[in-house]
């Protein structure tokens, strides 16, 4: 084998050993590997590295079943190779022919990290898929990032995935060690009563569910780090490399997106005041909602709008990403209502559409379903479903506010 691979392969090596992968996510199952080309777009933070190596030890595990080997690593031909673009090899060599190495020594399925650290990625990675038609390239991507900027026939050949931080569920299974599955929408809606007493019948999720909020989103609360400091960091990566590096944002301007976050997420969940912002952070109005924009695209923020409208329209209330970043505010007591209505909200936009409604309602799901989210029972019985987050078991239309957490 070529010393560059071998020097690659040690890195593979090692990484795929220490990988900390405490859970199968959800989305491993849920992508067809069977396709040659496969982007994973997520927040900082969520797990894609994790992810990938995961995926490595999946194939190497099969390979073994299907050779009858205990061990892949001794193999002359070895089929998967995790690589990262950070290394500085490729500040000189090209992905392709890298890519054509791997194929020439047997490689099959290649995973690439940090892909937007290589200059023309788009472009480059349409060249491996057509050039290498027996290679499957799986690659990590910034949620910032388009796959059209550089090569629009890049889209019609890349599947697209989105991983999303822990869900409850996930969360829940990870402290308590259980397996509880998952439940669409339509079964939490008609059977939420079955569905918790089934739960809590082996646990209680109310137990667990304030520490969800507080620290369970991201994979970094399994780590012996204090967590507020490393979500700090993550956040700031965003900015630094997500925001102003991917958008070629002058650094100069950091200081002013920090401090426009930070206006925000003071207030979250609340209505945006533009030009209050624009004046605030000395930007013009336009630049101010760009910005605003890219930081919803960082997975930082989250935008509800009216059905069929979008940016560049202002949105109706702006959200912080998850409740997770609403206790670094350290100005502010993080409100039980609006904790409910950001976790609410970011566990139904993973798989439905999200919207506000003129009706009372404070959301409208998939355009169809109506609902309310209420931190504490309301007295009287509602005539649309209603997340209550104080229910740990429901009736009628009071669905308990954690059960959403299953739906991934």
């Amino acid at each position: 084998m070529d010393q560059t691979l071998q020097s690659f392969f040690q890195i593979h090596d090692f990484m795929v050993e220490h990988a900390h992968v405490p859970t199968r996510r959800l989305l491993m199952d849920e992508i067809n590997w069977t396709d040659r080309l496969i982007g994973l777009q997520g927040g900082r933070g969520v797990g894609k590295t994790d992810f990938l190596l995961a995926r490595a030890r999946d194939i190497e595990a099969a390979v073994s079943r299907e050779q009858g080997k205990e061990h892949v690593r001794n193999m002359k031909e070895r089929p998967c190779l995790y690589i990262n673009c950070n290394d500085f090899y490729f500040t000189e060599n090209t992905l392709l022919d890298f890519a054509g190495m791997f194929v020439k020594a047997g490689g099959k399925y290649l995973l690439v990290d940090n892909i937007f650290k290589y200059d023309g990625w788009s472009k480059e990675l349409r060249k491996c898929y057509s050039r290498y038609r027996g290679l499957h390239i799986v690659f990590s991507a910034s949620p910032v990032m388009a796959v059209t900027e550089e090569n629009r026939d890049l889209s019609s050949v890349v599947k697209m995935y989105n991983l999303r931080g822990f869900s409850f569920r996930e969360y829940l299974n990870l402290q308590t060690k259980h397996n509880f599955r998952t439940y669409t929408l339509e079964e939490i809606m008609t059977d939420h009563v079955a569905i918790a007493q089934e739960i809590t019948s082996v646990i209680r999720p109310a137990d667990y569910f304030g520490d969800y909020l507080h620290h369970g989103y991201y994979p970094s609360y399994l780590e012996n780090t204090n967590f507020d400091a490393e979500l700090l960091k993550t956040m700031n990566m965003m900015l630094e490399v997500d925001v102003l590096m991917i958008r070629q944002i002058d650094v100069a301007c950091l200081p002013k997106l920090r401090k426009l976050l930070y206006l925000i997420l003071s207030q979250a969940p609340c209505s945006l005041n533009v030009s209050s912002l624009a004046d605030a952070i000395g930007l013009s109005r336009a630049t101010t909602m760009n910005y605003i924009k890219y930081l919803k695209d960082a997975r930082l923020l989250n935008m509800l709008y009216m059905e069929d409208k979008h940016f560049p329209m202002k949105p109706v209330k702006v959200y912080a990403q998850n409740t997770n970043i609403m206790h670094l505010v350290t100005t502010r007591q993080a409100e039980w209502q609006d904790l409910c209505e950001t976790y609410f909200y970011n566990t139904l936009h993973v798989c439905h559409k999200v919207n506000a409604t003129e009706r009372n309602a404070m959301f409208v799901i998939d355009g169809t379903h109506y609902f309310d989210v209420k931190g504490d029972l309301p007295k009287r019985e509602s005539i649309r479903p209603c997340a209550v987050g104080a229910l740990e078991t429901g009736k009628g239309n009071f669905i308990p506010l954690w059960l959403f957490g299953f739906l991934y």
